[in-house]
């Protein structure tokens, strides 16, 4: 028997499924490249999926907040999604069409075009690339050189742009002449040591200085390449007054601004584009991830102005993929419908808010940042080998009731089998911004989650009222603790929890969930993580409870998650 058809249907283990399990995880081990990466922190075998959770070859189910680094805006399996693929399947549409004129891609191109910001749609030429977005900052790269007549390219410390030679040596880490590092602002972990609006200017000052001054060693570049939120880098969200500036010095100086939105796009930080926040248009994106709905597709969306390419300049055989296309044009046509942006910024901001309570109980995390839903809790060494509070009773107390709202039959009508969130429909997404709206952790909050008093939300709510007194020990944040980390990550997963590390040390566990996350789900996310953070801790304190789940805390039913 199949394994996907052995587990359709009820939560029991089928017979000799963990025989299935290890056997596959054992064959990849002897026969893959030693290059693999997840697999090695998340030894699961994934047979189906829908929406936020995913079920494994041994039958357990698990909360996917990965998303497949950032590609499943709608989650796994969205209806909207398998409907536009089966669609074009059905139709006799060629699947392969290189990069020929088709109604699938004119469709997507209308429907990208659509959602561009403003000042970019109307004066826009679209790329098709390789299917990956590193790919996609290859021809950016390509692009700028040959419009301008220049070589360099200015990135910035932290950075990520992929792992093609280009992109790497754009990226954090690397060392190429042609590439220039500039420092990327962050509050928690300033280059400059003051954090803030401060570390902000002196950031925007250094690029100035190194662009205007004749024996920096930096001649003038063919463009500036810049994440509007550093995501393997850490989850660091650039103040928007940091990324206007970056616009003018570019602006001035006639050099092009590469917004590289491979991650933080459709949606995800809250606007649809992460530019918008800062209301900064950009010459270039570089789009990839989430626009293909699931499937692979990059594309680079440039003013028109820059078009100096001739024919050829850039190709690849797989950049007609008419499958991606028409999933990349139902996600972007779902999430801008649906509002799906504005959830993200409403729910990730009280998600925030959350986390920032849980950080004030456990001296191992020690920032808590993001936009959207574009999370990241940074793990750091231990004031001592104590928790504050033994008992944690505000963070874990907050995180237990879930007594109210609907139950998980009506979140899979309304938040994973392509109900819209918002609906009238009386479900947990229709609660949104409703005083005591939602259930669980996320019940009766802010629904500004106090994130709102920073352009990207990163100063953390327990520290606003006293931020005077704090601001010395804010200055001089604790070493990053990638061990503790990477027992978070272990322990979430025994727990049914996926998540990603990221950041410098690989100290920043990543939270990235699906658009279509409902508030319940949110809750049964931040429940897991907080009694995985709770284990980690009391091991590391010496007092180890068997690193099992808190009977205190709800657990959540994802069987409805699967339905039909």
């Amino acid at each position: 028997m199949a394994v996907t058809e052995s587990l359709r249907g009820g939560t029991t283990e089928p017979t000799g499924a963990p025989a299935v399990h290890e056997g596959i995880l054992r064959r990849q081990s002897a026969r893959e490249s030693a290059a693999r990466t997840y697999a090695r922190a998340l030894p699961i075998v994934p047979v189906r999926a829908r929406g936020l959770t995913i079920e494994g070859a041994d039958g357990r189910r698990y909360l996917d907040c990965l998303s497949g680094a950032g590609t499943l805006a709608l989650g796994h399996n969205h209806p909207v999604v398998l409907e536009a693929i089966r669609k074009v399947l059905d139709s006799g549409a060629p699947l392969h069409v290189l990069d020929l004129a088709t109604p699938v891609k004119d469709a997507f191109i209308t429907e990208l075009f659509q959602t561009l910001p403003p000042g970019l749609a109307d004066h826009a030429r679209v790329q098709f690339c390789g299917p990956a977005g590193t790919d996609a900052v290859e021809a950016a790269f390509k692009l700028v050189r040959a419009a301008t007549g220049r070589t360099g390219i200015l990135a910035f410390s932290g950075a990520y742009h992929g792992m093609t030679a280009g992109a790497l040596e754009a990226s954090g880490g690397a060392y190429d002449v042609r590439v220039a590092r500039l420092p990327y602002p962050q509050d928690y972990r300033c280059p400059f040591g003051v954090g803030g609006e401060r570390g902000a200017e002196l950031a925007a000052r250094w690029t100035e200085s190194v662009l205007d001054d004749p024996k920096s060693g930096v001649p003038r570049p063919a463009g500036m390449i810049l994440e509007p939120v550093q995501g393997e880098g850490g989850v660091i969200p650039a103040p928007d007054g940091w990324l206007r500036r970056m616009r003018q010095i570019t602006a001035d100086r006639s050099i092009p601004l590469i917004a590289d939105e491979v991650q933080t796009g459709v949606g995800r930080t809250g606007s649809f584009w992460a530019v918008e926040h800062s209301g900064v248009t950009p010459d270039v994106m570089v789009l990839s991830k989430a626009i293909g709905g699931s499937l692979p597709l990059a594309v680079i969306v440039y003013r028109d102005d820059l078009d100096a390419w001739q024919p050829g300049a850039h190709a690849g055989t797989f950049r007609g993929n008419q499958l991606a296309m028409a999933a990349g044009t139902a996600t972007l046509a779902y999430v801008r419908e649906n509002g799906l942006a504005e959830r993200a910024a409403d729910l990730g901001s009280r998600m925030l808010s959350q986390l920032r309570k849980l950080a004030g109980e456990f001296s191992c995390i020690g920032d808590v940042r993001g936009r959207g839903l574009m999370i990241g809790v940074e793990v750091v060494e231990p004031e001592d080998h104590s928790r504050r509070d033994e008992g944690c009773p505000a963070a874990l107390a907050g995180i237990d009731g879930a007594g109210s709202g609907p139950g998980p039959a009506h979140l899979t009508a309304a938040g994973e089998a392509g109900g819209a969130p918002g609906q009238a429909d009386g479900g947990a997404a229709a609660d949104l911004g409703r005083p005591g709206g939602g259930v669980g952790v996320l019940a009766g909050l802010d629904p500004a989650g106090n994130a709102g008093a920073t352009s990207a939300g990163r100063v953390p709510a327990g520290r606003r009222a006293g931020a005077e007194a704090t601001r010395g020990s804010d200055r001089h944040p604790r070493p990053a603790a990638p061990d503790l980390a990477a027992a978070v990550q272990r322990e979430c997963l025994r727990r049914g929890l996926i998540v990603e590390l990221g950041g410098r040390h690989s100290s920043v566990v990543r939270l990235l969930p699906p658009l279509t996350i409902s508030d319940e789900q949110a809750a049964a996310v931040l429940d897991r993580l907080a009694d995985a953070v709770d284990a980690v801790t009391r091991s590391h304190a010496g007092h180890d409870r068997g690193h099992q789940p808190n009977p205190r805390h709800r657990q959540y039913d994802d069987r409805a998650d699967w339905t039909g």
